[in-house]
């Protein structure tokens, strides 16, 4: 008799049935991700208050359009200034490759515009020598900024120690029980980061993200192909073992 592969029901799974995984698992976990996906290098971006509007930006889009939609924006207006002035119309079209354009632009300009106000420029680099905590504190303020956002601009542009948390990492976290079931992707900025070692957590990320995409896919994931098929709480309610004479 062969094993085959299926895919079986899945069957819910409570709080009170997790419990954290320990720094070894974790590392484990990490390591894999390094082997199977080669170099977790990060982005990077030297100007927060960039790294800041290219995340607001790639909120429910992918990579390519945030990068169209970003590259369009400072070709029409080249400096933050110029931003901040446009005519709402104009700058909803600039951005338009990155979808969801009429929600963003009005996030954009009252970001820039409390920055300004509070700052009396459009600058954000002393961002560079403030305390961690300082800094999620005055990113977190600004008008429709969340964990998420201010997670990017701590890791890719300020080095710091964050996991931001997009929908890539929630859903593999979930399944990983690297945070709890049910917890939703705002707070699980707080949880991820209890359990993920400082010095591993922005490339954790790209570890995540690059499985999320690759095989721990939304729906059905490809379990069968995964490198932490064996380490995975959730891989035995997604495959089931079928007998064929």
């Amino acid at each position: 008799m062969t094993r085959g592969v299926g895919y079986g029901r899945r069957r819910r799974s409570s709080p009170a049935d997790w419990s954290p995984p320990d720094t070894d698992g974790v590392r484990t976990i990490y390591r894999r991700l390094s082997r199977r996906y080669g170099p977790l290098d990060p982005p990077h971006s030297d100007d927060p208050l960039e790294e800041l509007i290219v995340t607001v930006l790639s909120q429910n889009t992918s990579d390519v359009n945030r990068d169209r939609a970003y590259a369009a924006l400072r070709a029409r207006f080249p400096t933050w200034e110029d931003v901040l002035a446009a005519p709402l119309p104009a700058l909803v079209e600039a951005i338009r490759p990155g979808g969801l354009a009429p929600t963003k632009a009005p996030r954009i300009k009252a970001i820039l515009a409390k920055i300004r106000e509070r700052e009396g420029r459009l600058d954000l680099s002393w961002l560079r020598g403030a305390p961690t905590e300082r800094v999620r504190e005055y990113l977190a303020s600004l008008p429709g900024v969340g964990p998420k956002t201010v997670a990017c601009v701590l890791a890719f542009s300020l080095g710091r120690p964050a996991l931001p948390v997009d929908t890539h990492v929630h859903r593999t976290a979930l399944r990983l029980g690297l945070i709890p079931p049910g917890l939703g992707a705002g707070r699980a900025h707080e949880a991820i980061e209890a359990v993920v070692p400082p010095r591993i957590r922005v490339r954790m990320h790209v570890g995540l993200i690059r499985l999320g995409r690759n095989v721990c896919r939304a729906g059905i994931p490809r379990c069968a192909e995964c490198a932490l098929v064996d380490r995975c709480p959730a891989a035995p309610l997604f495959l089931t073992s079928t007998l064929q004479s």
